[in-house]
């Protein structure tokens, strides 16, 4: 193991609730990291990799404030699932949770009131999945402890919040040979998918570019008091950059085949003014004296747009603004040599040249025609159960399907580590004038024979829903 492996690995294994709170409060200096290589290669290559099968997937839960209780109801659907464990520094959070589960087959342990709880979920032996959706600043270190303690996770978006981060993820994977899933829900929205299928058949030709985005007016939210716990999304906010890509981003990449037969080799990233959060917190903090603590204060931009150059001379645009009254918008356009699609604001629509979008009718055909695998099979369903109309379930679903039949992830550490990097590097290019910046390449030059995410199930698709 090389000395800057140990480093890694010495800083996850130092890297507590504490120190990860304390990085919130301190915020992140895009100028003083510079880790855009590797350090020594994989032990493993993870992209394609199946674990040994999990007929019962026995799961522990931390992080039960907003995204954490759907998961635990989602999870309650599908076949094969034993929710052994839940954790929420919060007793009321966790205990709401356990109530929900009574009278179900489950019956969760509860881990709560002191802040390394969760560490025991992660050192259990009959637990196989940690599921984290904790804040961000949380996400590595959890991760890197479960995978230590030989489980795979799942973790909610951004997984890392640093490239240093990034790199723990991706050795800690490689070596524990334990998987990393991003939770990249929209990668299963229904319009992404079906367009997703369409670009493998061919129909938009050779792909040269793609765009994303989260556009969503959280100003209010993250200035709230009961939002997020202990004001940490507002101490996020403090940074400059696109601090929230992966929405926008991982239904693109997958389009692309981004670690896949592609990779990103540099971006731009420029900011605006903030033109909203500093005299918002100035306001409250005149009335309110809890709020003092964020006046005075540079708070990111209003608006980032970030534009990345792949290796195959791909180009990708993401934009990020959660401040400005916006419709909301993930963007979601993939442009080819013979056609495109778009989404957001308005309804999804597709296009084969310049005359305009598709008709009604012949969008239904095409729907008819390249509706994906998992939609025909389970898509119906997933909408029932919901999860921000159903691609939360079906990326859940998909996750228990591929550990329970032995298959390789739709979304492993690779992209758990790029997807989440361009945070930091967007910091990074933001605060030297949106110079280029380079992007690491996770995969060590897998990239060239890493195979296409497998959206067809043939191999899987066994698990059944319950309703």
């Amino acid at each position: 193991m090389s000395t800057s492996r140990r480093e890694f690995l010495k800083i996850s294994s130092l890297t507590g609730m504490g120190l990860a709170s304390t990085s919130v409060l301190k915020g992140y200096d895009p100028l003083q990291e510079d880790k855009t290589k590797k350090p020594a290669p994989p032990h493993f290559n993870m992209c394609g990799y199946a674990a040994p099968r999990i007929e019962t997937v026995r799961i522990g839960f931390i992080g039960l404030g907003n995204r954490g209780p759907g998961a635990v109801q989602r999870m309650m659907h599908i076949e094969g699932t034993d929710i052994k464990a839940l954790c929420d520094l919060r007793p009321e959070k966790a205990n709401a949770v356990k109530q929900k589960l009574e009278g179900s087959i489950h019956h969760p342990d509860v881990y709560t009131g002191k802040e390394e709880e969760w560490k025991k979920i992660c050192e259990r032996a009959d637990i196989d999945l940690v599921y984290i959706a904790t804040p961000w600043a949380l996400h590595t270190p959890m991760a890197v402890y479960a995978m230590n303690h030989g489980k795979h996770v799942c973790v909610e978006v951004p997984s890392a919040k640093t490239l240093e981060e990034c790199w723990q993820l991706v050795e800690t994977s490689e070596r524990t040979k334990k998987h990393c899933i991003i939770l990249e829900n929209c990668c299963y929205d229904f319009f992404e998918l079906l367009t997703l299928n369409m670009s493998r058949q061919g129909l938009f030709g050779e792909l040269v570019h793609g765009e994303g985005a989260y556009i969503h007016t959280l100003l209010t939210d993250n200035f709230s008091k009961e939002k997020y716990y202990d004001m940490w999304r507002l101490k996020e906010n403090l940074r400059n950059g696109n601090l929230y890509p992966t929405h926008g981003l991982g239904p693109v990449a997958q389009a692309l085949n981004i670690n896949r037969g592609d990779k990103m080799d540099y971006l731009v990233a420029m900011s605006g003014n903030d033109f909203q959060m500093a005299a918002m917190a100035n306001e409250l903090a005149a009335k309110d004296d809890f709020y003092k603590a964020y006046a005075n204060k540079k708070f990111r931009g209003n608006m980032n747009t970030t534009t990345i150059r792949t290796n195959k001379g791909r180009t990708i645009m993401l934009q990020h603004d959660v401040t400005s009254p916006n419709v909301y918008s993930r963007i979601h356009k993939i442009s080819g040599t013979k056609g495109s699609c778009l989404k957001y604001p308005e309804p999804g629509k597709i296009a084969f040249g310049h005359e305009g979008w598709v008709s009604d009718e012949e969008y239904k055909n095409l729907e008819s025609k390249y509706t994906a695998p998992i939609v025909s099979k389970v898509g119906e369903m997933a909408k029932q159960v919901g999860g921000h109309g159903g691609m939360d379930f079906l990326m859940d679903w998909r996750t228990i399907d591929c550990l329970r039949n032995g298959l390789p992830m739709d979304m492993d550490v690779y992209d758990a580590a790029l997807w989440s990097a361009i945070a930091p590097l967007s910091e990074k290019s933001v605060a030297n004038r949106s110079n280029s910046v380079d992007i690491p390449d996770f995969t060590s030059g897998s990239w060239k024979t890493n195979q296409p995410v497998d959206i067809s199930l043939v191999n899987g698709g066994t698990t059944k829903v319950i309703m």
